[in-house]
């Protein structure tokens, strides 16, 4: 198997180079690889683990994707690659019974983009690999969803003498959406059918982060406005604390003290897939791929690199963080760069250099908050509530559009909006 530009990875920026760069190009051109089946937008994870949104209704298959845009899907997770040979290998699948289904494939490329984002960080803190649930994929959320579904049932028949414990472990963007979500969820999960469930009561969730705020890379009035809108719903916060282990029922931290735990949750720092170290690339200390200005992994032509699995210092000397809007930005980039070699023109002279628009956080269906314009003359406006969260549902609206076009992107809104008039609004099976 062979193609011109093969990219590796169907997370927001990978999807959407290959969405445009086939669209373009047209088919024989483009050829994407992912291990997965389909494609959720990895910021609705913390939905898909409360059971607000049900992945086989959302997702969007890369088959489907791979057709309507023009590039070749092929499903199988990247094993290794030959730089020298412009070749990479794609593992085979198995059913869950072992029976072969695709077998080991080589593709041959002209130009490689690696977009394959990362993986949790557990920092050496015993236990937490072995006893913690973290929103890596879809996967992850499902098991996280069937798990609440099964404590609720029992702390329902178990007329509340035992309730259910969740512990969040770090107070980014998910860890906090989830627990905002998961106060929201409860509720609705009284109503259908847990009816001696009492959310507040039952239903109990701590954050514990190691910074002396939560959402400690924002503004410190999204920080504040953040805390007291989880004190409003019940959950409590617990700040500047370090946890030192991690047991199947409890989490403990530095000053002794433990908190009950029926699920843990990590989302306490990402770390590329150790994957990228046995590749033979230019990597980092951090194991992330090390990158030039211009996306290219350093010391190897024709190879490039986006998101999260890539270290790229900016013109300001500051490292580009890992958040979808880089990888939203770095995905234009590299198009413009691609497109520029296809039509045999000079490659660009700029290198990539990133653009902070702000944050926005969400806290449930019907409020958000964060900052806008972040990199606007250096000042950020603090936005919340209805007009926020309007903000923040526009964020997945134009991913859509970038991966489906403007007509079928509000086809689907309008019709996804229908369809949530009619069912329940946590998925309960």
């Amino acid at each position: 198997m062979q193609s011109q530009y093969v990219i590796v990875g169907g997370g927001a920026g990978g999807l959407e180079l290959a969405c445009k760069l086939g669209r373009k190009l047209g088919p024989g051109k483009v050829l994407l690889v992912d291990s997965r089946l389909y494609h959720i937008w990895k910021p609705s994870l913390h939905e898909v683990a409360a059971g607000t949104l049900d992945i086989h209704a959302e997702g969007l298959s890369y088959q489907m994707l791979a057709h309507d845009n023009q590039f070749t899907y092929v499903y199988g997770a990247l094993e290794t690659m030959d730089a020298t040979a412009h070749t990479i290998t794609v593992g085979p699948i198995e059913t869950a019974g072992g029976e072969l289904v695709l077998p080991r494939r080589t593709i041959g490329y002209g130009s490689l983009v690696l977009a394959v984002g990362s993986t949790s960080n557990y920092f050496g803190v015993p236990g937490a690999a072995e006893n913690t649930i973290s929103l890596n994929g879809t996967e992850d959320a499902e098991r996280f969803r069937l798990t609440l579904l099964k404590l609720l049932a029992q702390a329902a028949n178990e007329k509340h003498e035992q309730g259910v414990d969740i512990v969040i472990i770090g107070g980014g963007a998910t860890g906090v959406e989830l627990a905002a979500e998961l106060r929201e969820a409860s509720g609705v999960y009284a109503a259908y059918g847990f009816g001696d469930l009492q959310p507040l009561k039952d239903v109990r969730i701590t954050i514990i982060e190691g910074a002396p705020r939560i959402l400690a890379p924002l503004p410190e009035r999204v920080s504040a406005a953040a805390t007291k809108l989880l004190g409003e719903r019940g959950v409590k916060v617990v700040a500047d604390t370090r946890v030192t282990q991690i047991d199947a029922d409890k989490v403990t931290v530095q000053s002794g003290t433990a908190y009950p735990a029926d699920i843990v949750v990590w989302a306490a720092g990402i770390k590329a897939p150790d994957l990228l170290k046995n590749l033979g690339l230019a990597t980092t200390k951090g194991g992330q791929l090390d990158v030039t200005g211009e996306l290219v992994v350093k010391g190897v032509a024709d190879v490039y690199a986006l998101g999260d699995c890539a270290l790229c210092i900016g013109p300001d000397g500051k490292p580009v963080p890992p958040r979808a809007q880089a990888a939203h930005q770095q995905a234009e980039y590299l198009l413009e760069t691609l497109l520029r070699r296809e039509r045999g023109q000079a490659p660009q002279t700029k290198p990539y250099e990133y653009r902070d628009y702000g944050s926005l956080v969400s806290f449930g269906r019907r409020t958000s908050v964060g900052s806008l314009m972040g990199s606007l003359q250096g000042r950020n406006w603090f936005v919340e509530g209805a007009f926020a969260r309007l903000m923040y549902t526009s964020l997945h609206l134009m991913h859509h559009q970038a991966i489906m076009g403007t007509l079928r992107t509000g086809v689907l809104a309008v019709a996804r909006f229908l369809i949530k008039r009619s069912t329940p609004l946590v998925k309960l099976h």
